[in-house]
């Protein structure tokens, strides 16, 4: 009888608990102002020229994300070389941020292109090229939150390094609200 007792009060203590858990708000931190995030985006290197960067809060699927982004373009014509920068603040959806960063650990190299997992100032990252295309990606986790995306249209791949250095990614890492 003990035994039963016992057991039915670990029982009801645990449904309690559970209980609880249901009643209470789920915590979502908050993203970040987009006007905390713009400054990051660098200013054009010499010979290229920038669009005004711009960035927004939104509410996508019951979370929010803030985006900035910047497109950068050297010379003029179809065949000119570009760049964008977006910084995506996911804080709000950390199974995005582990779902994608494990994605992260899939590379393959083909005559096509390739894409490999890469390590950027001691954040993990990702590097995808596109040989016909002539385009190149890499993505850069920063503090756990921030995707940093860099995208090259007619330029070497190895130009991403170039731009990601222009990127703070310190100080990206210290905006935390």
């Amino acid at each position: 009888m003990k035994t039963t007792a016992l057991a039915l009060t670990v029982w009801l203590g645990f449904a309690t608990i559970g209980l609880r858990a249901q009643n209470e708000p789920i915590l979502i931190p908050d993203v970040v102002d987009p006007a905390k995030l713009i400054p990051i985006l660098p200013e054009p290197p010499a010979g290229w020229t920038a669009e005004k960067a711009e960035g927004s809060s939104d509410d996508v699927g019951g979370f929010k994300i803030t985006n900035v982004h910047r497109d950068y373009r050297k010379g003029e014509g179809v065949d000119a070389p570009t760049a964008a920068i977006s910084i995506l603040d996911s804080v709000a959806n950390p199974d995005y941020v582990e779902a994608t960063m494990g994605a992260w650990n899939q590379g393959s190299e083909t005559p096509e292109g390739y894409s490999k997992s890469v390590t950027i100032d001691g954040n993990p990252g990702f590097e995808a090229y596109d040989k016909d295309q002539k385009q190149a990606s890499l993505w850069v986790m920063v503090a756990k939150r921030y995707f940093v995306e860099i995208e090259l249209q007619k330029q070497d791949p190895k130009e991403l390094q170039e731009w990601v250095k222009r990127v703070d990614l310190k100080k990206l890492a210290e905006i935390k609200k």
